[in-house]
This record gives C-alpha cells, structure tokens and sequence, in this order.
C-alpha cells in the first residue's frame, strides 16, 4: 500500500526503480523526451536499430495494455511479462522497462498528445515512451510517415501552453492537493523525474568509506557511487547496477534503501539494549537498520500482519549478521502479543501503510491507482495502527509515526488528531534528533519532512512523539519544627 520494495527490478535485478537513468533537459522539460544522451544517439543510427525500434513499439504497447488495466502494481506486471520472455536480453528488457515508465510518469499529457494522431491510441503512447529510449533518428526509422509528421508536431509544442493537470500529469484531485503544497511546481517536477538508486551500509559490518573505496576500484565504478548528502550510511548510485550479485551485498554488508528511509532510523535513535517495535516491518528494510545502530543487543521486534512480507526479510536479516530481531505476525486488531507488550517499549516505529505518492519517482502508477475514496480508507487504517502502537511505549518512551506521502492529511493532520486524543504523548523536535547522525539537514517546523527537489530523496514524513513519565507525587521535607524527641 505505497511501500516501495526496495528488490524490485526488471530482470531480476535489485532496484528502486525500473526505470533507467534518463534525465529531462531542463530546456526541454515537460515536452516529449526527443532521446537519451550523445553516447545513446550515436550508437543507435537507423541502419542500426530500424528493425529492433519497430519491434519494441509492439512490445511497449503489449506491456502497456496490461499494465494500464491497473488490476496490479505496474512493476508485478512489467516482472511477470519479462519472465515469460526469458530469451530478451538485459539492454532489451530495460529499453522496455524504461519506456513503460515513461509513459506511466507522464501519462496524461501522452494520452493528450495521442488523441491528435491516427491509428490505434496505445501504439501512439509507445512511440512517446521510446522517445525516451531510442535517438530521434532511431525511432523515427520505425515510424510511418504520418507518425513521424504527428511526432514532430508535438515535439514543437510550448509545454507552458498546457492546462496544469495535463503538464503535470497528475490526476485533478491530485493537482488540486499539491497545488497548495509550497514551491509545488518545483516538487511535482522532481516527482515525475526517475530517481538514482540509494544502498546502504550496514554499520555492523562495515564502513561506508571502505565501501565507497571499494566500489571505486572495482566494476561499479561505471555507476558512479557517491556518498549520499544527509545519511551517514548511504551510497547513491546511477543506472541499474545489479547490486544483489554483487559480493558485498551477498555478505551483507550492503542493502537497498532509499535515503529518506536511511535518516528515518536516525530520528528513531535506538540505543543498545532497549527494546524497539518496528510495527509495520514489511521486508524488514528498516528493522535491519535499526538492529545495526542497536549493535544487535536487546530486542527488536519486527511485527507485521502479512506472513509473506515477514518472510522476505528473513534472508535479509540472516545476510546482515543481526541475532536480535524477533520477527511476529500479528493481527490487525486484538493481537493479544501486542497487548503483553503494553507500555514496555523504549521505541515504536509506525511505517504505516499510506498513499505511497511520495514515491512517484519510482512508483509513477500510484498516482493513477490511488485516489479520494482509497485515501479516506488509508486515513482510518493509518488512526487505528497507530493507536494500537502507541499503547507500546513505556513511559519516557519514543513513538515514531511515518509515511512515504506528501499529502497533510496523512501527515500532519495524522499527528495533530493523535495528539488531541492522547495528552500523554508531546511532540518532539525532529531536527535536533536527527542532526546528531545526518549533517546538513534542517527543517522548518518539528517534522521531518522530506522533498526529492529539496532533499534528493524519496517524498517522506516522520513525526517523533514521546510519551510523558507519570507525575511523581512531591514529598514534603520534615519541618524543622517539628518535634523530636530529646
């Protein structure tokens, strides 16, 4: 429901992202992609790739009529498709990888743009979507005449002509929300972007400089790792490099994990030997995080009410050398495990389940998929888990509530209706928290708000609250007149 599973990939390949590493130019932005960069144009000519261009366009199409059901996540569609092709090699399978994304991102102004040609409508969004993938030359080669006059009269079209839904491609209610968000136009831009791929460290088993240093030296460096500008943990790369065969991930010394998630552990702060809920473990990405920076000393519980999902990150956790995780599935409500841990945590985690629509970058089918009446559900889902978690914490205690949306209702609304009906709880500042671990990262306001314009990570809220130690009745010292015996 809006998480984004940091394993998935076309191919098989861990990734964030199926789509590839494709940048708008800023002169250009909005308009459709005319190609990828000089060293993808000059070695696709149409003496070269006429016969394959022509065949992705019916693959992109055959993939797109799947996908566009929305009966599944677009990535499970895209996946399914590619495993029953076995024989598509890697560049093939990110060529078609890349243009769905394409169109999934900008979708709306693609289906604008389809309704001025001839012929049928879904070959019409693959050829926009390829734009992205093949040189101009490239693609043309596969047209037909009358596609390639209809293509070139859109690539003369003054983006800033649009209607804002349409430029944007955003669904009206979405465009309305965001419309009030601050600098808006600027943070659906970076949204529509695809985003670079983040692992992380694992601080039980290593450094992020001997990493770095390695990956350096070795094959990866094609992928230009860098140190990502706020977790002390992570890496960013570039590209769909195959980190789940490469050695340090097998020894578990590196994890899939976007940014935002990496700095979510730092507001969480554990410490040795508490006892720590990740109440929405999922594949565990976050729980291993936390278990390092607890050094694999007292307990962590990793509770989710999917048996699946708790599975996955059985394998992660063996990989990251923890022995510390206790993994439970619970039930959505009444869980009489949780009941017994009443008021015994030192720290609560809620990843609730949420709109997801932070991660557009990475997941751009959400926007279409979700939707007011979905977003209501999710709103009462989100309340009911995180009053049920906060019964957890002891007093003095840390509650955590996260989402990967920017929408206030998720958000802030979430916290302040909380807060109303529990007096027990008070906010805490986020930044302060967060600054002892992650440089160069401020906020304004006690949340921990995270933008891809502002931040380079995924779109993420956070909310540290603190449960208030019981009042201890004051003690009156004995008064000085009072009579003692001799």
């Amino acid at each position: 429901m809006g998480r984004a599973a940091a394993d998935r990939a076309a191919g098989g390949r861990v990734s964030t992202d199926r789509s590839a590493t494709h940048r708008a130019d800023p002169a250009t932005k909005g308009r459709p992609p005319a190609g990828r960069d000089a060293a993808r144009k000059s070695s696709t000519s149409p003496a070269q790739r006429p016969l394959p261009a022509a065949a992705r366009i019916e693959q992109v199409r055959e993939v797109l009529g799947e996908v566009l059901q929305w009966a599944h996540p677009a990535d499970a569609v895209l996946s399914h498709w590619l495993r029953a092709r076995p024989h598509m090699g890697a560049r093939d399978r990110a060529e078609v990888a890349e243009a769905v994304f394409d169109v999934l991102r900008h979708l709306r102004r693609y289906r604008h743009f389809a309704e001025s040609g001839s012929g049928p409508a879904a070959r019409r969004l693959a050829i926009l979507g390829l734009a992205s993938v093949f040189s101009e030359a490239a693609l043309d080669a596969a047209l037909l005449e009358d596609e390639r006059e209809w293509l070139a009269r859109l690539r003369r079209i003054d983006p800033a002509s649009l209607p804002a839904a349409v430029r944007h491609s955003l669904p009206d209610w979405l465009e309305q929300r965001l419309a009030a968000v601050p600098r808006a136009e600027q943070l659906i831009e970076a949204l529509n972007c695809p985003a670079p791929l983040d692992v992380r460290v694992n601080p039980l088993k290593t450094e992020r400089g001997a990493v770095l240093e390695a990956l350096r030296a070795g094959p990866a460096a094609r992928y230009s790792p860098e140190p990502t500008r706020h977790s002390p943990w992570g890496i960013r790369l570039q590209g769909r490099p195959p980190v789940n065969r490469w050695p340090l991930f097998e020894n578990g010394s590196l994890e899939v994990q976007d940014e935002g998630s990496q700095i979510l552990a730092a507001l969480v702060a554990p410490k040795r030997g508490e006892m720590v809920i990740d109440y929405c473990a999922g594949a565990g990405g976050k729980t291993l995080l936390l278990g390092a920076l607890m050094r694999s000393t007292g307990r962590l519980y990793a509770f989710d009410v999917s048996a699946a999902r708790l599975a996955r990150a059985k394998p992660r956790v063996a990989r990251s050398g923890l022995s510390n995780v206790v993994p439970v599935v619970i039930r959505a409500e009444g869980d009489q495990r949780v009941k017994r841990l009443a008021g015994k945590a030192h720290r609560v985690l809620v990843d609730a389940p949420c709109s997801g629509l932070g991660t557009l970058r990475r997941n751009p089918d959400l926007k279409w998929r979700q939707h007011p009446e979905s977003l209501a559900e999710l709103r009462q889902v989100q309340a009911r888990i995180l009053r049920q978690a906060a019964r957890c914490v002891a007093p003095g205690g840390r509650l955590v509530y996260a989402t990967c949306s920017i929408l206030s209702e998720e958000n802030e609304d979430q916290v302040q209706a909380f807060l109303a009906e529990n007096p027990e709880f008070e906010l805490l500042e986020a930044g302060p928290i967060v600054a002892d671990r992650c440089e160069n990262l401020t906020f304004e306001g006690p949340y921990l708000a995270l933008r891809p314009d502002l931040h380079g990570t995924d779109g993420f809220f956070a909310a540290a609250l603190q449960r208030r130690k019981p009042v201890q009745p004051r003690t009156e010292p004995e008064s000085e007149l009072t009579h003692k015996p001799d």
